[in-house]
Parts: C-alpha cells; structure tokens; sequence
C-alpha cells in the first residue's frame, strides 16, 4: 500500500462537506450531521484504500464497500463523483424524480454502489456475505462496510458480527462511525466508548481506534490487515464535523438550511458561498 497523501484526502473531504452543504441548501432538507461526520472515512477509503475502476464500476476484481448508515447518501455520492464515477454537477438532482442519486443508495441506479441500503442494520450482514463469497471463489477483493452507531443497536448488526468472528472472515473490515449521537438521543448510553470495542473483540475482531477526522491515522488503521480475524476501525468523530453551528447538536441530523447559515458553513469550510 502506497502511502496517504495527506494534503489531498484533507482536501477530498473539504470537497465532500462543501458538496454536502451546497446540496442541502437547494435541496432544502437532507441528513447533514452524519454526511459531515463520515467526510474523512470516505475520503480515505476512496482515495487510497479501495482498489477499484471509476471508469469500470463493476470491475469483478474490484472492492466492495456498503454504506450501511444509508442516510448519510449524500457525502458518499459527494465522494462518488469526486472520483470520477459521475459528474460532480450530477449532485444538483439530489431526491429528485428521475435521478440516479435518491435519498438512499441504490445499486440498481448509482455507479459505483455495490449494496441497497437505507433500512439501517442490514449492511454489515450483506458485507459478511460478500467476504464469505470472496473467499469461497478464491477472489483476493475486500469488503468494507461503514456502519453508524446508532445503526448498530440493531440486532442484526451482533448477528452479523458474530457470525464474522465465527467464520474468522479476514477480508471483511467495518468502520464505526462513532460520533456519540443518533437521530434523537445520544448513543453512549447502549455503547458506552469504553466497552464498546471488548463487545467486538469477544465476537473474535481485531478492533482499531483511531480519530476519524485524522486522514493518516484512518489510513494507517485500514492498511494493516488483521491476524486471521475480520476487523473494526473505531473512527471517533464528531456529528456535523467542518461547521460550527452543527458540530455536537442533535438537531443538525436531519435539517433544513437557511442561505445565511450555508454561506457562513462554507466560510467555515474556507470556500466562498
């Protein structure tokens, strides 16, 4: 694995939150608390971890990545057209009828989406099905699987996991979103920080925790393959990360913008509204 280059995942992810904002103010409603706080992650994996084709989106030797928190849609076809697998300007017809870039990610419509998503939970157990399939077809693709922390007090998530450790499935990485808030409460409660990754490491993973807005670190963590265990990148972050106003606040998760609140977000983010 080559090394990061670290000026330009900073600057990938500036893009994605600059594209993030910019959507929801035409748009007037859209998920920006999470969009903001998974900016770096995308960036890395997109940037310099996935090994995959724009211009073959369906390359067979290709990565595999799910977005599990499926509402965070708009950062990750932010991250999508940043590398190329469509025209940035594509991003304007966000939620429209017609689009190819609705409300959630679907694999039917949008290149580069391997997995639906949208029902929160279930990504993590198409992600284990995915890493079974690779192995079973003696492929040498990854699979990686972005999960929120309010999406893992699904159940289906410790199912998935569990199975994961059971089957000691080493091609298979998830990357916790952990940014302590879901849509209405905050999830320290069900996940407190501290037990959280033994939970993980007694279903058998290999658990890394790493500061998810840090390009490097989140770099690092997902170039070092686990020991015969699948693994868990534990990217501590904060919800509406890049924006003052919104870093830490409940309320941003799902909200509409005013043009004032865009243009000092975009001022924030050192870009002229």
């Amino acid at each position: 694995m080559t090394a990061p280059d670290v000026p330009l995942l900073t600057e990938i992810a500036k893009r994605i939150r600059v594209h993030v904002i910019r959507t929801v103010l035409r748009l007037g409603s859209g998920h920006l608390g999470g969009s903001l706080s998974a900016a770096e992650i995308l960036s890395v994996l997109y940037f310099h971890t996935l090994r995959i084709r724009p211009e073959e989106p369906d390359w067979p030797g290709r990565d595999r990545f799910i977005l599990s928190k499926g509402h965070a849609a708009l950062a990750y076809y932010a991250a999508l057209a940043e590398r190329g697998y469509f025209p940035p300007d594509e991003l304007a017809g966000f939620g429209a009828l017609g689009s190819r870039l609705q409300g959630h990610p679907d694999m039917r419509r949008t290149p580069g989406v391997d997995m639906s998503t949208g029902s929160l939970g279930q990504g993590l157990s198409a992600g284990v099905g995915m890493a079974l399939a690779a192995r079973i077809r003696g492929e040498g693709w990854r699979t990686y699987v972005l999960l929120g922390d309010g999406e893992i007090q699904e159940g289906q998530v410790w199912e998935a996991a569990m199975l994961a450790g059971e089957l000691r499935l080493t091609g298979l990485t998830a990357i916790l979103d952990f940014n302590r808030l879901s849509q209405t409460r905050s999830t320290t409660g069900a996940h407190p920080p501290d037990l959280l990754p033994g939970r993980w490491r007694g279903f058998g993973w290999e658990v890394r925790e790493v500061d998810g807005h840090d390009v490097s670190a989140l770099a690092a963590a997902l170039d070092r393959p686990a020991d015969g265990r699948p693994l868990l990148v534990v990217a501590h972050t904060v919800k509406g990360r890049g924006v003052s106003f919104m870093e830490g606040r409940l309320e941003w998760h799902s909200h509409p913008l005013t043009r004032e609140q865009a243009e000092q977000a975009l001022a924030e983010l050192g870009v002229r509204p």
